[in-house]
Order: structure tokens, then C-alpha cells, then sequence
């Protein structure tokens, strides 16, 4: 049985591993963009400005794999609770291409952290937009062109939580974005010393679970061990949650795992 059978039988999914969609011009994209030298380099580039130079989480390569197969599996999640989504629709495009762009808008949201960390979102505009002119030659003709750059434009500048989603396709990234929220991301401005909010809430998170939900089409179980992953939780994954568009398909619950009787937190639901 393949994950996304799986998922559709109540299994859950596994965050870290990539997954297979049974449309052919999503994995197609996936392995261009994996293939890429000018994408890949940009991936990598992408962490200095956070990471060595203002130790905050990551947001390099393994952020963004996390990110866009989050998004992938919460995609297809939705699609078989029966959420029907508008950014491609609008446009008269494929279903297939509601995967195409929540993948490219996941593997490109975060390349303006090249420019600055601040204010990142509206740098990646400009970069994502030279990349798709000659990535998606591959799949469209000019005017399907336009359409699905336009589409991956508004996700990426969405996943900031200054700027209101106006397709589901962007309130995905924008929630997946949230989602990285695992100690290992913030292994390494840890290990530095550094001890913002964000780093230290993050270490108090140990696994993060999507699956199909009784109630939700979607369910995300958040385990942390100790109070501080409220931060992540409340503040971070809530504020990408709230105007996403998914508020009504999606239900959060963490817990907190630690067993020695001093739990402030207990139980997280949004």
C-alpha cells in the first residue's frame, strides 16, 4: 500500500520521507527542482543571513525538503477530505497543477533570506520570478506560463503572515512553513549559544505527525517535553493557521510528553 493509500486508511503520515503523488507533472517538477544546480545553490546559499549570522532556526535545504513535502502531504490530505481548491481553478488551469505550484512555491519561499533575513518574503518575489521564467518552459506554453508564475508568486509572498492567502493552495505553504517546528532545526544556532525564543521553543519539540482526522480532513499531532514549545504552537504555527483559508480543514493538538509531574502545559487544541 502506497502513503497516500495509506493516509486515505487512517494511517499517518511520515514527515521526514518524501512521497510519490499519482500525477506524473508534480513529480516530474519535484525531480527538476532537485536536479537544478541554480535552485540547489540558492538552497544552500539561503542559510547563511538566518543561521550563521543571526542564529536563528534553519532555513536551508533540509528546511525547505521538510516544508514542501509537509505541504505536499497536506495537499493531499485535503484533497480527500473533499477541499476543493481555487488558486489553479481561477485560472482555468489542470488540477494536476494545484501540486505543481504549492511544490514550487515550497522549494522557492524562502530564497530572499539570500538578501536579508528581514523582510525576506518580498525579496523572494524577484529571484522566484527569474527561476520559474525558465523552469516552467518545461511544462507550459506562454500563457499557462504566466498563470502558474502568478499562482507561485502569491504563495510564496503569502507564507508571510503580513499578507492574507486568496487561494488554498497558498494557505498550504504558508501552514506547512509552520510545521518545521522540530528540535533539529534548531540544532545549530543551539549548539552556537544562541538562546532566542525561537530556538529554545523549537528544542521543546519532538515530533510532529500529520494524518486523516475523524472530524478534520487533516489532523497534526505535535508531541513537545516541556512548556516551551507553546511558543511554536501558539504564537508561530497559530498565527500561519489564522487567514490561511484552512482554519475549518485542519486540527492541531499538542501534547506535552514530559513525565516528571511539573507540566505547566498539558494540552494544546487549535
Amino acid at each position: 500500500m502506497s502513503e497516500t493509500e495509506g493516509a486515505a486508511a487512517g494511517r499517518i503520515y511520515d514527515p521526514s520521507r518524501d512521497h510519490a503523488f499519482p500525477d506524473e507533472r508534480v513529480n516530474a517538477v519535484l525531480e527538476l527542482l532537485a536536479s537544478d544546480d541554480e535552485v540547489q545553490a540558492y538552497l544552500h546559499a539561503q542559510n547563511v543571513n538566518p543561521v550563521m549570522r543571526k542564529r536563528y532556526n534553519d532555513h536551508g535545504k533540509k528546511h525547505i525538503d521538510i516544508v514542501r513535502n509537509r505541504a505536499l502531504c497536506l495537499y493531499d490530505l485535503l484533497k480527500q477530505g473533499g477541499v476543493e481548491f481555487n488558486g489553479a481553478d481561477d485560472h482555468d488551469l489542470d488540477e494536476a497543477d494545484e501540486a505543481v505550484i504549492i511544490a514550487f512555491a515550497a522549494t522557492l519561499h524562502d530564497i530572499g533570506h539570500v538578501v536579508h533575513r528581514d523582510e525576506h518574503p518580498y525579496y523572494s518575489i524577484p529571484l522566484a520570478a527569474d527561476l520559474l521564467d525558465r523552469l516552467l518552459t518545461e511544462f507550459y506554453d506562454v500563457n499557462e506560463l504566466v498563470r502558474v508564475k502568478g499562482e507561485v508568486l502569491h504563495a510564496i509572498l503569502c507564507h508571510h503572515t503580513e499578507e492574507i492567502p486568496l487561494t488554498l493552495e497558498a494557505g498550504v505553504v504558508r501552514v506547512a512553513d509552520a510545521l518545521d517546528m522540530e528540535r533539529g532545526r534548531s540544532r545549530i544556532p543551539y549548539e552556537r549559544g544562541g538562546r532566542g525564543i525561537n530556538t529554545v521553543s523549537s528544542q521543546a519539540i519532538e515530533t510532529v505527525t500529520l494524518s486523516s482526522g475523524e472530524d478534520y480532513p487533516v489532523l497534526v499531532e505535535i508531541e513537545m517535553n516541556n512548556a516551551a514549545g507553546v511558543y511554536q504552537v501558539d504564537n508561530l504555527l497559530k498565527a500561519k493557521l489564522n487567514d490561511s483559508g484552512l482554519e475549518e480543514h485542519i486540527r492541531i493538538v499538542a501534547l506535552n510528553s514530559r513525565e516528571d509531574g511539573n507540566r505547566i502545559v498539558e494540552r494544546i487544541e487549535l
